[in-house]
């Protein structure tokens, strides 16, 4: 008996020496699995978590709308900022119209003023020479009534001269203050005569030889006081005692 109970514990002793590596290894199994387990119980999260970028990722096209908002306002901005452009291109070209008008307007004016001074100073020469005119009429009525009785040797003496040989009126002047120094009303004279020139009928006064571009009147006489006067551009021979006559000469240089 005491041999069986032996036999049993040392068989029972066996037994439990086997069944503990098996069950380290068991335990050891579990520990490893444990890991492996919540590797993979970990690898859905990380998929969620990759899968939440990429979401994010796919939600990102409201950036993109966001930049595309300026853009389209640019565009929209494009249409009014030419149009403003445009705008003040027509006001600077309307300024410049107005301005040129102005300045044209502002020469017509002027050139206005300028024709209407001349205007006035011709007038004013005009009406002078008219009241020159006239004094010299009244002055040459007095004068005439002495001239009206003419000599019989006069009347010879004018009849024996020939007729004037005319010439054709030239463009010589006389410098204005040697005019006024010895032509004019002031400066009375007596022709004589006259002298064949060249061909034509010529006489000499103040330095400067004189040819008719007019013939004589038949009432004047050679003897009688006459003057050279400037009327009108024009050269002319005047008689105290006929005002209402002149004669067209010209001056020969």
């Amino acid at each position: 008996m005491k041999v069986l109970g032996v036999i049993c514990a040392t068989a029972l002793f066996v037994a439990l020496s086997a069944a503990v590596p098996a069950f380290a290894q068991d335990e050891h199994q579990g520990d490893q699995a444990k890991p492996e387990k919540q590797t993979q119980q970990a690898k859905p999260a990380q998929h969620e978590q990759q899968a939440k970028p990429a979401k994010q990722e796919q939600a990102k096209p409201e950036p993109r709308q966001q930049q595309a908002k300026p853009a389209k306002q640019e565009q929209a901005a494009k249409p009014q900022q030419r149009q403003e452009q445009a705008k003040s291109e027509k006001q600077q070209q309307d300024n410049s119209a107005k301005q040129q008008r102005q300045q044209q307007v502002k020469g017509q004016q002027e050139q206005g003023q300028a024709n209407n001074q001349k205007q006035q100073q011709a007038k004013s020469e005009k009406q002078e020479q008219q009241t020159r005119q006239v004094k010299q009429e009244d002055r040459g009525s007095a004068a005439g009534q002495q001239h009206v009785q003419r000599t019989s040797a006069e009347e010879q003496r004018q009849r024996a001269v020939p007729p004037l040989r005319l010439s054709a009126r030239g463009n010589a002047r006389i410098p204005d203050d040697r005019f006024r120094s010895n032509f004019g009303r002031g400066h009375e004279f007596r022709i004589g005569n006259p002298r064949v020139v060249d061909g034509y009928s010529r006489f000499q006064y103040g330095g400067y030889w004189f040819g008719f571009v007019q013939p004589w009147p038949a009432d004047w006489y050679y003897t009688d006081d006459v003057y050279v006067d400037y009327i009108d551009g024009e050269y002319y021979l005047c008689n105290p005692s006929d005002p209402g006559t002149q004669i067209a000469i010209s001056v020969v240089l």
